[in-house]
């Protein structure tokens, strides 16, 4: 498959109205991800994501020069050799899914009788939050719905999103109407497409002796200054198993993509998986809820070399599922999801815009079913 890049506009452009599908719109925001998997593009990934005040709290002086002095120097390299790994023909995995998964909202959602504008941006990276905004506000979207792809909370991850949007919104004069999902982290559709994923998994592969539930770490202190990601990443977990009808010694969560030397959310993935086989399990089912589209952090570090750790310390099965990526019924979730915080929105448009969005969501499919 291949996608058509985004075309962006700059700030104060004016809004041709006549372009607009609907007057409502919906951003799906995910994290970001470098250019290309070379060291040059790791370098310029890497400065815009680790300069965010929301993703290294410490200050800025004495961060700039370990930033600048140290780790620019000598982990693009490392990175690109990763992202090298997983790298698909279309680019990025995570831009990929996340392209893909906005695409197929909007076929949704028009299905439904909501024929809204869908639009994807990333936080670091390309496309741009901001120049998404300004392509939308030249369209003639007078209101758009801020979805992030995290389910789970955080100042470091969901907060920046929003930071990214209220600075647009500081050097435009004429400010489009928004709102801002926080979270979905107990939405029972999003709990039942995990759950889904899982089970169809099982019915294919049999069931490991453990579901291992692995989600992105962050810094203990966001928990001491209260950061609510550690508590809804737990409620995710309970539910997830809940709904699997799991004993609480069938399952673990655990937090992984630890960075630094600072103390993070624990127990950590790997070492976890590493005392699981050295303590006589045999098998483990591997899930990433926190993430809704598979990308390095899942394809490489859990699939590759989490599996690594837990077959040299004695395990002999490991199996990592896949994340919701473009399920059926992860995206009707997305869609009851988008549908419930854009309520009292006008979300219907012309014939002509109807019958637009129509040829949208055909081509939505068509691309689901080349997959």
């Amino acid at each position: 498959m291949s996608f058509a890049p985004e075309p962006t506009f700059t700030h104060g452009a004016p809004p041709p109205a006549t372009q607009a599908t609907s007057s409502t719109a919906i951003l799906l925001c995910n994290l970001g991800t470098p250019d290309a998997p070379t060291a040059a593009a790791l370098r310029r990934y890497l400065a815009e994501f680790l300069s965010d005040s929301r993703v290294v709290e410490i200050p800025k002086p004495v961060w700039w020069l370990i930033l600048h002095g140290i780790i620019l120097r000598t982990r693009p390299k490392k990175s690109a050799a990763k992202y090298a790994s997983v790298w698909l023909p279309e680019g990025s995995p995570l831009k990929v899914w996340t392209q893909k998964q906005a695409l197929m909202l909007r076929g949704y959602l028009g299905q439904r009788g909501h024929p809204v504008e869908v639009r994807y941006a990333m936080r670091y990276g390309n496309p741009s939050i901001a120049s998404q905004l300004d392509q939308l506000k030249a369209d003639g979207v007078t209101r758009v719905l801020i979805l992030p792809a995290y389910p789970q909370y955080s100042g470091t991850t969901t907060a920046s999103v929003f930071d990214a949007v209220y600075t647009w919104a500081a050097r435009v004069r004429r400010i489009p109407e928004f709102r801002f999902v926080n979270n979905y982290h107990d939405d029972a559709g999003y709990i039942a497409a995990l759950a889904d994923s899982i089970r169809q998994h099982w019915q294919k592969n049999g069931q490991a002796d453990k579901l291992v539930m692995s989600f992105h770490g962050v810094p203990e202190r966001t928990l001491a200054l209260g950061d609510p990601y550690h508590c809804e990443c737990h409620k995710t977990a309970r539910l997830l198993a809940e709904n699997l009808g799991l004993a609480k010694d069938r399952y673990q969560l655990t937090f992984q993509s630890r960075f630094g030397k600072a103390k993070w959310l624990e127990p950590y993935t790997e070492p976890t998986l590493i005392k699981l086989a050295q303590a006589g399990l045999k098998s483990v089912d591997l899930v990433c809820p926190g993430f809704t589209g598979d990308c390095l952090e899942t394809l490489e570090e859990i699939s590759m070399e989490a599996r690594h750790a837990f077959l040299e310390a004695g395990g002999t099965a490991f199996s990592y599922i896949d994340c919701l990526n473009d399920s059926a019924q992860w995206m009707a979730a997305l869609s009851d999801l988008s549908i419930r915080h854009m309520g009292g929105w006008p979300t219907q448009s012309s014939a002509e815009d109807g019958q637009k969005l129509a040829a949208s969501r055909a081509a939505a499919l068509a691309l689901g079913a080349k997959q």
